[in-house]
């Protein structure tokens, strides 16, 4: 094998979007994650409330006439 063809894999801080940081090997200088086991849902039993209806009223409010029935 050829000498130091291969990555430098060292410790690093993985910090997540919630602020939790998790030290993990890689061979990255510094990595930013959106989100982790202690902010996920499926993790923390809890989950986040999300304005579908506010989202289906602006889709129906938008495209009225595009899907409007024609009679025959």
């Amino acid at each position: 094998m050829r000498p130091d063809i291969h990555p430098d894999y060292h410790l690093i801080n993985a910090v997540c979007a919630c602020g939790n940081e998790v030290e993990l090997g890689s061979v990255e200088s510094e990595m930013n994650v959106e989100i982790c086991s202690a902010c996920h849902p499926f993790f923390t039993g809890k989950q986040k409330l999300i304005d579908t209806a506010g989202r289906i009223d602006k889709f129906n409010k938008r495209y009225a006439g595009h899907f409007a029935k024609k009679s025959a």
